[in-house]
């Protein structure tokens, strides 16, 4: 069984790597020399001729605030390149798992946000995720659509890894407080990815369409903050204070969705996948920085 997936230098296309995929299970994860997701005639060359049972695709163009001066860059990478995917697996019969997000939505409404609520990016990030979507979407019908939000893990850049970088040297943090969301580490996206993929290749009737998945429990930036902070000092690190600002304290160049919580109940009666706390998966993430900062320590020794 080989499985391509996209963007493996990325939290969750890493993290889709390093799972541990049932015996027999090839990941194939290129460079981006070796796809060109804005090329299409090499996308349908590469997936058609690759022998691949199903395309795992989590590569995007994510700098949020860069996106609304570089919109073509972020169109480029987050429409064309999924309408390729979607275009050449279905030429190959094969089915396509495609990473969405919240920024769909532009965080207006008071609950969760369901699968079939109507869409309403206030940003060109998010403007071109909803169309990528649309891509997926008409480009093969066995797909997934696979939104999430405020993604985390030990590699690459991300909230977590920013906040412990900046309590280096300031005893102070001021963290946006009436954003809400669901941090979600990489690591609980790819098995959720992996569980639907596995299930897609080996059932054809299994269910298609648009979901959601987060970690459970909604918080806001500040919240979360405060959080990594208290497992790091649980675990004798010192912790710095952290204040909590309004979004007008600290203007960017994209709106954030005011709320980004994603109901998850059509993942669980569909594939029988609960997510668990984020609090818990934060604490399995810091313990993995935490045994790199050790093995580098170890290292250089």
């Amino acid at each position: 069984m080989r499985i391509l997936v996209t963007g493996g230098t990325g939290q969750v296309g890493r993290a889709l790597s390093l799972f541990p995929w049932p015996a027999g299970v090839e990941i194939v994860a290129p460079s981006r020399h070796m796809l060109d997701l804005t090329d299409p005639a090499a996308v349908e060359a590469f997936i058609v001729d690759g022998g691949f049972d199903a395309v795992i695709n989590p590569a995007a163009y994510t700098a949020v605030d860069k996106a609304e001066s570089d919109w073509l860059a972020a169109w480029t990478v987050n429409v064309l390149g999924p309408a390729a995917i979607a275009a050449a697996t279905r030429k190959a019969a094969i089915p396509m798992l495609h990473v969405s997000t919240d920024y769909v939505f532009d965080g207006s409404k008071a609950g969760a946000y369901h699968e079939d609520d109507p869409i309403h990016p206030a940003g060109a990030y998010g403007a071109s995720k909803a169309a990528g979507e649309l891509a997926v979407r008409t480009g093969n019908p066995r797909h997934v659509i696979l939104r999430t939000s405020w993604v985390f893990s030990s590699h690459g850049n991300n909230f977590v890894k920013t906040m412990l970088r900046l309590a280096a040297d300031r005893p102070l943090l001021r963290v946006v407080d009436d954003q809400y969301g669901c941090p979600t580490a990489a690591g609980d996206i790819a098995a959720t990815l992996a569980t639907m993929a596995l299930r897609m290749i080996g059932n054809p009737n299994a269910p298609t369409g648009t979901y959601h998945f987060s970690n459970d429990g909604p918080v806001t930036w500040c919240g979360f903050a405060r959080e990594i902070f208290r497992q790091r000092s649980s675990a004798g690190h010192p912790a710095p204070d952290v204040e909590g600002i309004t979004t007008a304290d600290y203007p960017t160049p994209a709106k954030r969705p005011a709320n980004s919580v994603l109901d998850t109940k059509k993942l669980v009666e569909d594939y029988a996948i609960r997510p668990r706390p984020w609090t818990a998966a934060l604490a399995e993430t810091l313990a993995e920085i935490d045994q790199r900062e050790n093995n580098y320590a170890e290292t250089t020794l």
